[in-house]
């Protein structure tokens, strides 16, 4: 559904949102604590991680936007709840640096951006496309935490 024109005010209230939540996850940085963790020969260089996030979150934000333009509460639901986890996964991860419960997170946020993604197909492939490349990046980061929690379990 394409949002309508007054709609458009919209999109700075989800670009705002949205940076909230970038700004307050960028308060848990990895620190030398991340740095002496053992992590599987896949992980991406550190650079990577701003530009891609950088990306993902402008495409989460337009999707709100257009998820929060057109009817129905459960898509608009689930799009709050990831936002929720996403934070979360940050200060459980490099803030409280508890691993486990970070992949615990992780895995409820892509439980949630899969039924995100699956509703959204139906009702709007703007915002299906839009979430797709963060809910394939959450399964890899999933599968990176897992990995790095299974390497440092003592």
């Amino acid at each position: 559904m394409t949002p309508r024109p007054r709609a458009y005010g919209m999109l700075l209230l989800f670009l705002l949102i949205v940076a909230g939540v970038s700004y307050f996850g960028a308060q848990f940085r990895p620190g030398e604590w991340y740095l002496h963790l053992l992590k599987p020969g896949w992980t991406p260089p550190n650079w990577i991680f701003p530009i891609v996030w950088s990306i993902l979150y402008l495409m989460i934000a337009v999707a709100g936007w257009l998820i929060f333009s057109g009817p129905g509460i459960i898509l608009k639901m689930l799009w709050t709840l990831q936002m929720l986890l996403n934070g979360l996964w940050s200060w459980l991860f490099f803030g409280m640096h508890l691993i486990g419960f970070a992949f615990l997170d992780i895995l409820l946020l892509f439980a949630c951006l899969f039924l995100l993604c699956l509703r959204a197909y139906r009702t709007s492939r703007g915002a299906f496309w839009l979430m797709t490349p963060y809910l394939i990046w959450v399964a890899y980061a999933a599968a990176l935490n897992g990995a790095i929690y299974l390497l440092n379990a003592a």
